[in-house]
């Protein structure tokens, strides 16, 4: 991208999409969190500022802290309506959202729509690396001006091996991905029943939003020491009182295992005061 280029993402994006931006060379702007009325807003500012570059919007597919899924359907509506280019980190969505477990954009049924999907390969895939999906002219833009790949090296082989078997799990196996979610419909249900707060999640991954970051330090580190409960979750400060501790969920934890989870972060709930 080009200084007279814009990148515009949404609040609580991950922070490789924040660094990438901000490395773009382009004017850089923001929406509110998953609001396509401030999309809208942003970008009439935007073209009004950018008169002869591109329009790039960089969003997650699943945001990786509050677990809710972009809302694709609306903001494909507002980028065609403004001449902007859609880019979409589907990191945590690829292997669980979609019928195949393709991501957000076959979730919605807008393939076609999307300019650009990214994901790695260290989630799902169980490796490292990553890939990007696009047009051809754009896989060729990206390879000669890059410098992230082009002062890189390749994926040693056996991780390549790595996600190609895990591609074949997710395209033959769907029963994983049908274990998955009912893992984390269960456990949705289970921390909404116990009076837990868990923002507006749509996915495995879970959050208990607890208030101040003391607080939510206080009440991950109890979680730790009781009944063996090791690595619950991941600890996030956000907005002021949105301090949240993630709990993520995988096809293959057990009824036993996430049994344990509820106890002993209900447990840890009622101690902190968190819920009655």
């Amino acid at each position: 991208m080009g200084k007279s280029d814009a990148v515009v993402w949404t609040a609580l994006a991950i922070a490789s999409i924040v660094d990438g931006a901000r490395l773009s060379y382009g004017k850089i702007f923001k929406f509110a969190h998953n609001n396509m009325d401030d999309l809208d807003r942003v970008l009439a500012r935007v073209r009004a500022e950018v008169t002869r570059g591109g329009i790039l919007v960089v969003v997650d597919g699943v945001f990786s802290m509050e677990g809710d899924i972009i809302d694709l359907p609306h903001l494909v509506a507002v980028t065609e309506r403004h001449g902007a280019r859609v880019f979409v980190d589907d990191a945590h969505s690829v292997g669980v959202l979609g019928a195949s477990g393709a991501g957000t954009a076959e979730h919605f049924g807008l393939a076609d729509k999307v300019d650009i999907t990214m994901a790695t390969f260290s989630k799902s895939f169980a490796s490292l690396g990553g890939f990007i999906a696009a047009e051809s002219e754009v896989i060729s833009y990206i390879k000669h001006k890059a410098r992230a790949l082009i002062f890189s090296a390749s994926i040693p082989p056996s991780n390549a091996a790595a996600v190609l078997a895990a591609l074949d799990i997710i395209e033959s196996e769907p029963e994983r991905r049908e274990n998955l979610w009912k893992n984390a419909r269960r456990m949705q249900r289970e921390f909404h029943n116990l009076g837990f707060n868990i923002g507006r999640t749509q996915t495995p991954i879970v959050p208990i939003v607890v208030g101040e970051d003391l607080d939510a330090f206080c009440v991950l580190e109890s979680a730790l020491r009781q009944r063996r409960l090791y690595e619950p979750g991941d600890f996030a400060g956000g907005a002021a009182g949105q301090a949240m501790i993630r709990t993520s969920y995988t096809a293959t934890h057990t009824d036993e295992q996430l049994d344990r989870v509820v106890e002993v972060i209900a447990r840890v709930g009622r101690e902190k005061g968190l819920i009655s």
